[in-house]
């Protein structure tokens, strides 16, 4: 009986831990798995902006004429320690406008340990405004164009060095 009871007490600990580390299980790498978590378990617009980054700061193609750009707490902190990578399990998501400022698309970086090592391991993604998964995963475009900017961990927004 006292091994069960210690048993109990250890979860009961490793679950206050985790909450209280902010430790929600993440997404698997699948389109509405991510859009479902960062919508409704841990919802993005709560996040920090990009460090240096403001709402609507003019963009490019292919994301749109203006862009927002939100991190996770643990991608905020990597990036103002300029870190140089971002941990596992950090998202990255921006908001895609049109040249009239309508919300366009929501594109995702999110680092998955041993997801694409060649890739940094990032899974990557696009959804319409109303979340319809329109491209996720190990998408060609957005590994290509985001190699430019490999040694600062595949990200144009900012420096994270």
């Amino acid at each position: 009986m006292f091994f069960v009871a210690l048993a109990v007490v250890g979860l009961v600990a490793g679950v206050a831990m985790s909450v209280f580390a902010g430790g929600m299980a993440k997404p698997a790498a699948e389109g509405k798995a991510v859009w479902e978590y960062i919508h409704q378990a841990d919802p993005y617009q709560q996040w920090p902006l990009f460090p240096g980054k403001g709402k609507l700061y003019k963009g490019r193609h292919p994301h749109g004429a203006f862009l927002t750009t939100y991190v996770s707490p643990d991608a905020k902190d990597a990036i103002a320690a300029r870190a140089g990578m971002l941990p596992n399990g950090a998202f990255v998501v921006k908001e895609n406008y049109t040249p009239e400022k309508k919300l366009a698309a929501v594109t995702v970086m999110y680092r998955v340990k041993g997801y694409d090592a060649e890739a940094g391991d990032w899974y990557w993604a696009k959804y319409a405004p109303d979340g319809k998964v329109l491209k996720d995963g190990k998408v060609k475009g957005c590994i290509q164009c985001h190699q430019a900017v490999i040694s600062n961990d595949w990200i144009f927004t900012g420096p994270v060095k």
